[in-house]
């Protein structure tokens, strides 16, 4: 088995082949990132299929959270005559597959298999319908999410008297939006302060992360006492900026992104493995490449096996620890 990387120059790209150079005719997979960098759930797609046998060409783009990229996107696919499109995120998949609505408008990939993960709310963004099925011939996709109040139970768990739940969002990220609107109806039903700071408004591009700080000091006046990051993949990129600002203001974070705990300086995460989330989006698209699946008869695939990691360092910091009950079944990182 061989993988051929290429570099482009006009653009942050690879391609990576799998197969003997022998076989004909390998099936394309054309896949698109928000992020800046293939993490650990591109690689956990990209290796699924490698390791699966399975004859294919992966062609990976990376958006850097440029929207403007979007329609040069979905016109290389079809220059390239793609067999599936996966798109990682809200913003792709909105972008490159669209809702349920926009299905046969040829703005949007239409005719081949889109695959999408890491999409924090499928349903409220009319991506797809319901977890029986996208409701769209030719989508399929994935859910990685813990339900919201488990998150605060666990805050709760961790911080008894907790009551004000921060969140600093982006506003150009559709997911980050639903985050906060779900929190906003939450916070009424299981009784806490609820305050949402958006990073960096009326700037329809990317915030400047010079603000976090600022937002961060916003939040902390504003006398929150835990912060949650709701899904934000800027943010996951500015995660050293975000998570030093929280905890130089004593503000724990719980994180969806378990790499911010690893990685950074957030104190807890309960959450999907990121490479487990890759790995079943490859999943989908093999049951569609190789086995010939139709993929609007694919279930939505939920991941179930989540995991609590724990940076003990930061809780040592903030005198803030977790409960025994959680410490005996988390990873802790030291």
């Amino acid at each position: 088995m061989k993988n051929i990387v290429k570099l482009g120059l006009s653009a942050v790209w690879c391609t990576l082949i799998f197969g003997s150079p022998a076989d004909a005719g390998p099936k394309k997979i054309y896949a698109v990132t928000w992020e800046g960098e293939c993490e650990h759930s591109c690689k956990g797609f990209i290796e699924t299929i490698e390791n699966s046998g399975f004859d294919a060409e992966v062609i990976l783009r990376l958006s850097h959270q440029d929207k403007s990229k979007f329609p040069g996107f979905i016109e290389e696919s079809r220059q390239l005559g793609a067999d599936l499109v996966a798109t990682y995120g809200t913003s792709v998949t909105l972008g490159l597959l669209g809702r349920k609505s926009d299905d046969g408008n040829p703005q949007f990939i239409n005719g081949v298999p889109g695959v999408f993960w890491y999409v924090a709310d499928p349903f409220g963004t009319g991506i797809a319908e319901s977890f029986d099925g996208s409701g769209r011939a030719h989508i399929a996709g994935t859910f990685n999410r813990v339900p919201e109040a488990v998150n605060i139970r666990t805050i709760r768990s961790i911080k008894p008297d907790f009551q004000h739940l921060g969140i600093l969002y982006n506003g150009n990220e559709r997911n980050s939006l639903i985050k906060v609107e779900e929190h906003r109806v939450l916070s009424q039903e299981l009784g806490y302060d609820f305050t949402a700071i958006e990073l960096d408004p009326g700037n329809a591009g990317v915030p400047d992360p010079a603000l976090i700080s600022t937002r961060m000091q916003e939040l902390s006046d504003a006398g929150v006492d835990f912060i949650y990051l709701g899904s934000s993949s800027y943010l996951r990129i500015h995660a050293e900026v975000f998570t030093e600002a929280a905890v130089e203001k004593g503000l724990p974070i719980l994180s969806p992104y378990e790499e911010l705990v690893r990685e950074n300086k957030a104190l807890v995460s309960i959450a999907a493995r990121a490479y487990d989330v890759g790995r079943e989006a490859a999943e989908q698209t093999l049951k569609i490449l190789r086995d010939g699946d139709t993929p609007g008869d694919l279930p939505i695939a939920r991941i179930t096996d989540f995991a609590y990691v724990v940076n003990m360092e930061v809780a040592r910091k903030l005198k803030i620890f977790p409960p025994v009950e959680i410490l005996q079944v988390a990873e802790t990182i030291k």
